[in-house]
């Protein structure tokens, strides 16, 4: 993202190619080390490991990824980041958005609902089938393609969303580049990803010391959900200086704590908002 050099990447630790637990040591599978760039505060594993065909991470039955009540569209969805999109940008009839990564189209619904000419597209077989029969998306619409191969006109959309999507892509910045051509001067990407800073992981990298091991809590490189990377805002705003968009507005959210008892988790969940150690970091972009 910041296009430093691997003299300038800090090894934190080991991530098994499954669920560790509390206890990974008693874990048996393959593990992968896992780097944090110290000067923008990007985490990855190296090396990357890429399958020899996506579908072997994504081709999953779309009811083992989710849960049954997520098939239902509310007319709801995406609506704090409509609301939040708003103040960055002017509403006129006829905008045209895309939805990176649309997974079953219900974001794609609710921009279509809000006046916007709406696309996207879906890199998972299963996860398009599901979108054209449980949501009634069309496939004039909706297609079935991959961030590398997809190809759209330069200049031509007004909202681009990378909704929990940029941390399963292998090459980020490339694809926030290539998301940017696409994009009219003046308009808006936005993007949800891990943070890099979540207070949660911190903690457990602490307790799998206490125990003796170097296993980490980041990332999920080798099993699901799948997450390469986990980001702060400075990998976005060093990133931009080298592709020519501004950073509009951004957020970390504290998520779903786990691990603790209501009355810590009260106190750990408001240590966190007040830190920005939260798990889901929000990013608005503005192209130049």
């Amino acid at each position: 993202m910041c296009g430093a050099p691997k003299v300038k990447h800090k090894y934190l630790g080991q991530r098994l190619n499954k669920s560790q637990g509390l206890s990974p040591k008693k874990v048996s599978g393959i593990s992968i080390s896992v780097m944090k760039c110290t000067v923008c505060g990007l985490i990855f594993s190296d090396p990357l490991p890429i399958p020899e065909d996506i579908q072997d991470h994504y081709g999953l039955p779309a009811e083992d990824y989710w849960k049954e009540d997520y098939f239902k569209y509310q007319p709801e969805y995406f609506r704090h980041e409509l609301e939040w999109l708003e103040k960055l940008l002017v509403f006129k009839p006829g905008m045209k958005a895309l939805d990176i990564g649309a997974g079953l189209g219900k974001c794609m619904i609710s921009l279509q609902n809000s006046g916007f000419d709406t696309f996207g597209f879906e890199p998972s077989k299963p996860f398009y089938e599901k979108a054209i029969e449980k949501m009634g998306m069309s496939p004039d619409r909706l297609t079935f393609n991959m961030m590398e191969t997809v190809m759209y006109p330069e200049n031509v959309f007004d909202f681009i969303t990378f909704g929990a999507v940029l941390e399963h892509l292998y090459h980020p910045a490339e694809s926030i580049e290539k998301a940017m051509k696409w994009l009219k001067p003046g308009g808006i990407i936005h993007v949800e990803v891990p943070s890099s800073d979540y207070y949660i992981s911190s903690l457990l990298n602490k307790y799998n010391r206490l125990r003796g091991t170097n296993y980490v809590s980041h990332l999920s490189p080798m099993h699901p959900p799948f997450h390469l990377y986990e980001f702060t805002a400075t990998s976005f705003e060093l990133l931009g200086k080298r592709l020519g968009y501004l950073l509009a507005d951004k957020k970390v959210f504290v998520g779903k704590t786990i691990f603790f008892p209501g009355a810590i988790r009260k106190l750990v969940d408001s240590y966190m908002e007040k830190t920005d150690r939260g798990m889901q970091l929000t990013i608005w972009l503005r192209k130049i």
